[in-house]
């Protein structure tokens, strides 16, 4: 199942024992697009702190009430590290996060592991994008002097950076679709008003070569023509294996026409 990552804000989180917070914010890796981290803030229980929360954590989502379960009590979510989500999270704490809770840090893998989970997406292995351009080196150098982790993105942050293709600008980012079963972002939900009105178009992440923090731009590896014959998106389109297949399909390349041209799929409107 997607998910909104917008809609997945507010939902509270309930430990064994007690009501701990709110989810916030969501935290993912631009190598991997998996989101690693909910910051959660605990209200009046712990004079408004802000805890982090690997998703490993998490039980199914209450749609009905908006809460997430965890397997945590309030007690461990009390005693966890200290963390200022005001600055950009280090290595260091995130080890010391994932000690705390006897779980083993995530990196080490280079591979995408949008599309379920899969390790690809409609096809083999992907690697993660090349960081190839002098400014990525530069953040990348910058947050390493600082001990931060400079794969490690807010989607609240992100939300809003301009979309550029290899031609010129065509939007900016709304939203991300988010896969449940494993945190994998599928899709960037991305708003052309200003290029193209009135249409949004889904992205897949695998497209995106660069995220840059001071020009709050996501590049891509293709042109506005290729995004224009992507197919149109609304809130009751039905994102499902088929409708990624297709969309795979197209932005695959070899036999790439405009999208609009395919038979219509359910509740997608081209």
């Amino acid at each position: 199942m997607l998910w909104n990552a917008s809609k997945i804000k507010g939902y509270a989180i309930a430990a064994s024992d007690g009501d701990v917070g709110t989810v916030s914010d969501l935290l993912f890796d631009d190598e991997s697009w998996l989101i690693r981290w909910l910051v959660v803030e605990t209200g009046d229980w712990l004079t408004h702190r802000r805890v982090l929360l690997p998703t490993s954590t998490l039980g199914h989502a209450n749609e009905r009430s908006r809460e997430f379960s965890v397997k945590l009590t309030m007690r461990q979510v009390e005693n966890s590290p200290d963390i200022d989500t005001e600055r950009p999270v280090s290595r260091q704490m995130e080890n010391n996060i994932y000690g705390y809770y006897g779980w083993s840090p995530y990196w080490g893998s280079g591979l995408y592991m949008g599309g379920g989970g899969y390790g690809s997406v409609m096809g083999a292995p992907i690697l993660a994008p090349e960081p190839d351009t002098l400014r990525f080196e530069n953040e990348v150098l910058e947050a390493h002097r600082r001990h931060d982790d400079p794969h490690l993105r807010s989607v609240k942050a992100v939300d809003g950076y301009h979309i550029h293709a290899t031609d010129g600008d065509i939007g900016h980012v709304e939203d991300m679709l988010v896969e449940e079963a494993d945190w994998s972002i599928h899709y960037l939900v991305v708003d052309t008003k200003n290029w193209w009105p009135g249409q949004k178009v889904l992205i897949s992440p695998r497209l995106a070569k660069d995220i840059s923090w001071a020009d709050k731009t996501v590049a891509l590896s293709v042109d506005r023509q290729v995004v224009k014959n992507s197919p149109v998106y609304d809130a009751s389109t039905i994102v499902d294996r088929d409708y990624e297949n297709q969309f795979g399909t197209y932005y695959s390349g070899s036999d790439a026409g405009p999208f609009h041209r395919r038979p219509p799929l359910n509740g997608l409107h081209p």
